[in-house]
C-alpha cells in the first residue's frame, strides 16, 4: 500500500513525466490525474512551477500537452474539472516582501543568495516565492512533493533535492511518501540509450538505486546500466573457462573502476574499460554525478557470475 494519497500520486506522476519531457507518459498520467479529481488548474500551476526548477522547455511543452489533452477530453464529452482560481493579490502588493515572507516561512528561516547574484536572490523571492508558492492553488506541502519529484528527475541537482527534501519534511511530507515520489520520479538518461527499469533482480548487489535497459540479449549481451550518484555496485567476478569477461563503454556521468589489488580509475564519458574473465573488480558513480554505461558481455565458455563483498564506504569515501 503507498504512503500517498491518490492526490499526491497524481501530482507526482505528471510532475515526473513533464520534467522527464515525456510526453506519451504525460498524457497518460494527466489522464489518470483529471480522472481521479486533480482540476485543470491545479495541473496548470505544476507546469509553471516546473518551469523554476527543469526550465521554459519542458514548462512550455507540459502545458501545450494539458491543453491538448483538456481539448480532446471535452470533445469526447469526459468530466473535466477546470477548477477554482487562484485568489488575486492586492494591486498594491509587494511580492519581494510577500517572497520574503513565504520562503522564510517555507524554509523555516531566513534565505539570502544575494551573495551569489542579487538577480538571482530578487527573482527567486519576488517570481518564485512571491508568485508561484504564494499561490494558494496547491499547498506548500503539495509544492515541496512536486520540486521533489522534478529534482529528483535531474542529473547535478543533488544538493538541491537535499534542501527541499527537509523542507518538504518541515511542510509534513514523512520518509516513506518522499521515498515514494522518489521512486515514482524519472531519472533523465545520460545517453540515448535510455534508463530503462529498476535493477530490482540485482539490487542485493548494489549501495543503492540502479537502473537496467537491455539493449541486446542475443549474440552478445548488452545492457546499458545507470548508477544514482554514489551507488556502484559489489566486489564480483566475471568466471570463464574460456573467453569471457567483460567490455565497459561510459555513456555519460563520471565513475569508478577498480580491480583487486588496484588504485581505483576514474572513469568519463568515451572511457572503455576491458575487464579479463576471473579477475575480481567493482565499478559505479562518483559521489556527485550520476554515472552510465554500457556492460557488453564477452562470450566465453563455462561462463558465471560470483558477487562478493560490499565496497566499504571508508574505501569509496577516500575516491575523489
Amino acid at each position: 500500500m503507498s504512503s500517498l494519497s491518490p492526490r499526491q500520486q497524481h501530482l507526482a506522476a505528471i510532475a515526473s513525466a513533464a520534467a522527464a519531457g515525456d510526453t506519451g507518459s504525460l498524457k497518460t498520467a494527466l489522464a489518470q490525474a483529471l480522472d481521479g479529481g486533480i482540476t485543470v488548474k491545479e495541473a496548470r500551476d505544476v507546469f509553471v512551477q516546473l518551469y523554476a526548477y527543469a526550465g521554459f522547455p519542458r514548462s512550455l511543452n507540459a502545458l501545450a500537452t494539458l491543453d491538448g489533452v483538456v481539448k480532446e477530453r471535452r470533445a469526447a464529452g469526459q468530466k473535466t474539472d477546470e477548477g477554482k482560481a487562484p485568489a488575486p493579490l492586492p494591486r498594491d502588493t509587494d511580492l519581494l516582501a510577500l517572497g520574503t515572507k513565504t520562503q522564510t516561512e517555507l524554509v523555516g528561516r531566513p534565505v539570502d543568495v544575494t551573495a551569489l547574484s542579487p538577480d538571482i536572490d530578487r527573482y527567486l523571492k519576488t517570481h518564485l516565492f512571491g508568485d508561484i508558492f504564494a499561490s494558494n492553488v496547491l499547498d506548500w506541502q503539495e509544492r515541496e512533493l512536486v520540486t521533489i519529484t522534478i529534482l529528483s528527475s535531474l542529473h547535478g541537482a543533488d544538493g538541491q533535492l537535499a534542501s527541499h527534501i527537509a523542507v518538504g519534511k518541515r511542510n509534513g511530507l514523512t520518509d516513506a511518501q518522499i521515498a515514494a515520489v522518489r521512486q515514482m520520479a524519472a531519472p533523465r538518461s545520460l545517453s540515448p540509450f535510455g534508463i530503462g527499469r529498476p535493477n530490482d533482480a540485482y539490487a542485493q548487489y548494489f549501495s543503492g538505486p540502479s537502473y537496467l535497459n537491455p539493449l541486446s540479449t542475443e549474440q552478445v549481451g548488452v545492457y546499458n546500466v545507470t548508477f544514482e550518484p554514489s551507488v556502484r555496485n559489489n566486489w564480483h567476478i566475471h568466471h570463464a573457462e574460456k573467453g569471457g569477461g567483460q567490455i565497459l563503454i561510459v555513456t555519460g556521468g563520471r565513475g569508478y573502476y577498480q580491480e583487486w589489488g588496484k588504485p581505483a580509475r576514474e572513469l568519463k564519458a568515451g572511457d572503455t574499460v576491458n575487464i579479463p574473465a576471473n579477475v575480481k573488480h567493482w565499478h559505479g558513480a562518483a559521489k556527485d554525478s550520476w554515472f552510465q554505461h554500457l556492460a557488453v558481455e564477452v562470450p566465453g565458455e563455462g561462463t558465471r557470475n560470483e558477487w562478493l563483498e560490499s565496497v566499504s564506504d571508508e574505501d569509496y569515501g577516500k575516491l575523489p
